[in-house]
Formats: C-alpha cells, structure tokens, sequence
C-alpha cells in the first residue's frame, strides 16, 4: 500500500518555533510529527511512502536519512514553489502507478483512526475520494448528503456543533469537519484540471457537483488532534 504525507508548509501558526525548523519535525514528548504520521501508516500496512517538502526542506530529507527512511521506500516531492495540497498532490501523480487506492495523511495532525479500516470502506464502496470528518467546533466545514456524499461547503464565524443544514426542501446536509486523512483512488488524476497551486477540497467540490462519489468516513470514536498551532 502508498500513502502521501504532506510537509511542505510552512508552520505559520507554529511560529516562532518554525522559523527554524519545518512543522513536520516539531516534537511531542519527544517524536516528531512525520516520525508520527509514518507510524500511523507502517500500522495500516503502508509501506512506500513520499513526502512533500518545501520549507526547510533539507532537514527533513537528512532527518528521514538518519532513520533510514524507517525501512520503508520513502521518496521526495520537493516543491520549489508551495502548490497547495491538490498541487502537491497532482505533482506526486507520477509515484501512485500501481492502479491501487492511496492514503494522503496531514503531517500535523495526531489521529488513532483505524486507517486500515478506512480503507477497505472506501474500496467497498468504489469510491473516488474518501474524506475522514466528525462534527466538531470549527470555522469551516464540509457538508454531506444523507447518502454519506459530499455536497459542498461552508463557513461560520464562530465554531459551532456539527448538526444539519436545509439545502432545499428535500435534502439535509450534516456539516463535517476535516480530519486531514483521506484516501483516494488513482483515477482522480485524470480528472484533476487545475494546475498549478490549489486545494484539493476544491477539486473534491467539482468532481463531487459532476456526480463523482466523494464519500464521508465518519471518526466521531476516533482521538483526533490539530497540531499544526500553538494553542
């Protein structure tokens, strides 16, 4: 199984501790968060991984030498330019080439999902994209069909519960949080017009809007954090 790991960016929220270090390598109790992340995968039965880098890129790549890629195949995506994740993503196309779906995990998020789990639920289901949310308090969130299908998005200005939002008189969207954990078939690249650096949540929105099953994996049972901020 391949997974993507993004790392490329740049740790605004974590300054000033990231004015000298990139966010993938910021510790807790002593553990990096990639060092994290690939464990998370290795657990789910990843075994070839590649990283995207853009800040402080150098470290990371002597960091993942220094622990000999954690016997693993681990490859480099270097962003001379950041691409954002569907970019980034878009750029990496060329290492997901054994026609088999694929995990994208956030470098700087703490999950106990079950991946392997979430795995199979997307191949079961012969999805296009599989997206880990839950209702929690955020600012932005993502908004699914009583089928579990992404349907759009919206934005509050102040954190509120997941609950349900009317979209006409016969439908009802749950308003779900990211997880920052997906899992994708191959297929998306043919189908990934934008260039250049852009969200891959927008290109889940048009795919999903053309009729592409792009599904919802609740972890309501799963610890989840953010860690890319300081609070």
């Amino acid at each position: 199984m391949k997974a993507m790991i993004f790392a490329a960016g740049l740790g605004m929220r974590l300054r000033p501790i990231t004015n000298t270090l990139p966010k993938a390598l910021v510790e807790i109790n002593g553990v990096t968060l990639l060092e994290r992340a690939i464990r998370h995968l290795r657990e789910a039965g990843v075994h070839e991984v590649i990283v995207n880098v853009h800040h402080f890129a150098e470290q990371i790549v002597a960091f993942l030498r220094a622990q000999n890629n954690f016997n693993m195949r681990v490859e480099i995506s270097h962003e001379e330019v950041l691409l954002d994740t569907g970019g980034g993503l878009k750029k990496a196309a060329w290492f997901f080439d054994d026609g088999q779906p694929f995990i994208v995990h956030n470098a700087d998020v703490l999950s106990r999902l079950e991946l392997a789990r979430m795995y199979r639920f997307h191949r079961e289901r012969n999805a296009l994209a599989t997206l880990a949310v839950k209702p929690r308090n955020t600012k932005r969130y993502l908004l699914f069909d009583k089928e579990g299908r992404l349907c759009g998005r919206t934005e509050v200005k102040s954190p509120l519960e997941g609950g349900f939002v009317g979209l006409s008189e016969n439908a009802r969207a749950a308003l779900l949080a990211f997880d920052g954990i997906h899992v994708l078939s191959p297929a998306i690249f043919d189908l990934m017009h934008e260039a250049g650096a852009f969200s891959i949540i927008d290109t889940y929105l048009r795919l999903a809007a053309a009729g592409e099953r792009i599904l919802a994996f609740r972890t309501d049972e799963y610890y989840w954090r953010d860690v890319g901020k300081l609070e």
